[in-house]
């Protein structure tokens, strides 16, 4: 074995395809894209969405629906939870800080509480929103519960 003699294995390297040299090469003429249209072109560059002409499919399906921009998202909590999160976490109160702290809630989420379930112990609450269910059993358990904005 010589240094002058070294090849690649047989079938390891292929030739570059030469597009548009002539009808010899087999790739000549139209170069590989077919006969006219705008895809034969140079500088060819299809919009997003474009379907050749027909009525775009976000053309076609007719809106529907409404989106309410004043909507006001609430993470939801009900008493029969509330009983084991104060267990779990040991609360001293139910508010936004201590929810945050241990991870129940974001900085910025808005907090309300349902009246599913019943409550024993004595809590105070401090949220967003409550249903009047829900501030009925918290009072009677011998809670307090207070609005924040």
């Amino acid at each position: 074995m010589k240094l002058h003699t070294l090849r690649p294995a047989k079938g390891a390297t292929k030739k570059e395809k030469r597009i548009g040299r002539g009808e010899a090469s087999g790739h000549g003429g139209t170069s590989t894209k077919g006969n006219k249209g705008a895809q034969s072109r140079s500088g060819y560059k299809s919009k997003r969405g474009h379907e050749g002409g027909q009525m775009p499919i976000q053309r076609r399906i007719p809106k529907i629906g409404f989106k309410n921009n004043d909507r006001v998202e609430y993470k939801v909590f009900n008493l029969g939870q509330i009983e084991t999160l104060v267990e779990k976490y040991a609360l001293a109160s139910f508010s936004m800080e201590n929810l945050y702290v241990n991870g129940l809630v974001s900085r910025t989420d808005k907090v309300k509480i349902l009246g599913n379930g019943a409550i024993s112990t004595k809590i105070d609450f401090k949220v967003n929103a409550i249903s009047e269910k829900a501030k009925s059993v918290i009072e009677a358990a011998g809670g307090s519960v207070e609005i924040i904005k």
